[in-house]
């Protein structure tokens, strides 16, 4: 009897040690996440960091400028985005006051702004420009956008009934307390330059080379349009394009070794700005599933919902967008101007499924180095506009846009 129970308690234990190493493995095991192949990797300089700065656009456009002179076998250089920060805050103000306060005078801007004020005033490297001239060692403008926006309100705003001769000199003299007093002629591996040589002799792109593309439907296709976002306050235009001939041109152009500037909503919530490094657009698992799965989908809360969908543990199905829906959500808010980046690459997730490698400037914040991947889904439902070289444009798109 004695030996029957002590057999009894002892196969018991090693029962329960079997349930419980059973239970830890699966409370311990790792769900794969996205795991991506690069399968188009084109040259690009290092990851930089805008920090607390609404200079998107600037370290965007200048990534890709930077990847052109790459592309064209000349050296690497790390320009200055506070130098073309500097010129369009500059600019900004002059035609703020000018519409007397009716413009979106804030840190924002666009790819154009970038080759606007190189074709204008040229371009510094960073080591001749880094504009930190306030106290920190990254990009901090709370402080300089507050002061510069209330500098060109109250010139709007005064009694006289006439402007100063010199408001606009208090908007530079702003500018060069916080970012520094602008070169002018400055030394560079061996050689002298000012700003304007600079980008002509060293840099050596044509700025007229670059276009931007979107794709909407409240203006006609294959034509130009002012696109109507805040941070266009330049007013430029870009081309429209239908949708199947934007995500043509932007696989067009990686395909062929032009790298692509990207501006896009990262609102979404399958923007992951986590380690996970991805940016998707998830769809309700309906498809293709077992009636036991529908009717526990269909059982979950909108909240449970919602985790299960942007958990992203393991890839999920995604949207198919349409240029109807595009339309909608730039019509509705729900598509703004959030954000510039740059797109060098492309990826194929474990399912095959394609991505394109994408270039943040928020430094080394995730799992990739400060670099993501979107899913075509989302390129094609959140993309503002592009920037690309002309020669990027598959040759029947260009002639439809007369470039």
């Amino acid at each position: 009897m004695r030996l029957k129970l002590l057999f009894a308690v002892v196969f018991t234990a090693f029962v329960a040690n079997i349930l419980f190493a059973g239970n830890e493995i699966k409370k311990n095991k790792k769900e794969p996440g996205y795991e991506f192949k690069d399968e188009i990797l084109l040259p690009a300089t290092p990851v930089k960091d805008q920090y607390r700065s609404g200079t998107c656009w600037s370290f965007s456009a200048l990534s890709f400028l930077e990847s052109e002179m790459l592309r064209l076998g000349k050296p690497e250089v790390d320009l200055s985005e506070m130098f073309v920060v500097w010129h369009a805050y500059s600019e900004k103000a002059k035609k703020h006051v000018r519409l007397h306060g009716n413009l979106n005078f804030s840190a924002g801007g666009a790819f154009h702004d970038v080759t606007n004020m190189i074709r204008e005033f040229g371009i510094v490297p960073e080591s001749v420009y880094d504009g930190l001239e306030y106290g920190e060692e990254k990009h901090v403008h709370g402080e300089m956008d507050r002061v510069l926006r209330e500098n060109v309100d109250a010139v709007v705003e005064n009694k006289n009934r006439k402007l100063s001769t010199v408001w606009h000199e208090t908007i530079d003299q702003t500018l060069n307390s916080y970012l520094g007093d602008l070169p002018g002629n400055f030394d560079y591996k061996g050689k002298t330059y000012n700003p304007r040589d600079f980008a002509s002799d060293y840099i050596g792109l044509n700025m007229d080379d670059y276009v931007e593309i979107s794709s909407y439907t409240h203006h006609p296709f294959y034509s130009k349009f002012i696109l109507e976002v805040p941070d266009n306050w330049s007013w430029d235009k870009v081309y429209n394009v239908p949708l199947k001939d934007l995500e043509e041109i932007i696989d067009y152009s990686l395909n062929n070794g032009f790298t692509v500037a990207w501006a896009a909503d990262v609102s979404e919530k399958g923007f992951a700005t986590s380690n996970k490094g991805v940016a998707v657009l998830p769809s309700a698992p309906s498809e293709d599933m077992s009636d036991a799965e529908i009717t526990r989908w269909e059982a979950l809360s909108d909240r449970e919902k919602e985790k299960e969908l942007y958990e992203l543990k393991n890839p999920v199905p995604e949207l198919e967008v349409t240029q109807e829906m595009r339309q909608v959500a730039f019509d509705n808010y729900q598509t703004t101007d959030d954000h510039g980046m740059h797109i060098v690459g492309i990826s194929k997730n474990q399912e095959g499924k394609i991505f394109y490698k994408v270039k943040n400037s928020w430094g080394d914040y995730n799992k990739y180095k400060g670099y993501f991947y979107a899913s075509k889904p989302y390129v094609n439902y959140k993309t503002m506009c592009i920037m690309v070289h002309k020669d990027a444009i598959p040759q029947k798109i260009r002639e439809k846009l007369e470039l």
